[in-house]
């Protein structure tokens, strides 16, 4: 399973949504009468994967879930959440869902939700727990795990 890196879910979850759209029955739309707030979503979570990539690039810092880290980031987009890369996917699939307007459409977030909260961050934290210690356990107390 350690193939199914956070990007690739995103965009299985993603093609679901594309499917979801095309095939979903009008009758069952969150808000029949008006489209849903979408973009505001989008424009979020693409600034926040744009900002935390950058910031990993420019410090060099491993990216890939499964990998072990080169270093502990704690400033840019890490000053205010653990994980903004996840942060940012999240809001991907919330605004992808929402512009889909059905409800059985708010399963992608939530499965990547629940993806990210039981299996990808528990494994980078204790990654991280074990190469940086209290380093790391002092940076848990400062900053939540999400937002």
């Amino acid at each position: 399973m350690k193939k199914l890196i956070p990007p690739v879910l995103v965009l299985l979850l993603l093609a679901a949504l594309v499917l979801l759209e095309a095939l979903h029955p009008r009758a069952l739309a969150m808000r029949p009468d008006a489209p849903m707030p979408w973009d505001v979503a989008l424009i979020l979570g693409l600034a926040v994967l744009f900002w935390g990539r950058w910031h990993f690039k420019r410090n060099s810092a491993e990216i890939h879930t499964f990998k072990a880290p080169n270093g502990l980031l704690t400033d840019g987009p890490f000053r205010y959440s653990r994980n903004p890369m996840y942060l940012g996917f999240l809001l991907l699939l919330v605004a992808a869902a929402f512009y889909v307007n059905t409800w059985c459409a708010l399963a992608a977030p939530l499965i990547f939700l629940a993806a990210a909260s039981f299996w990808y961050i528990p494994h980078e934290e204790h990654r991280l727990r074990s190469l940086f210690g209290a380093a790391y356990d002092s940076y848990t107390k400062q900053t939540r795990r999400w937002i």
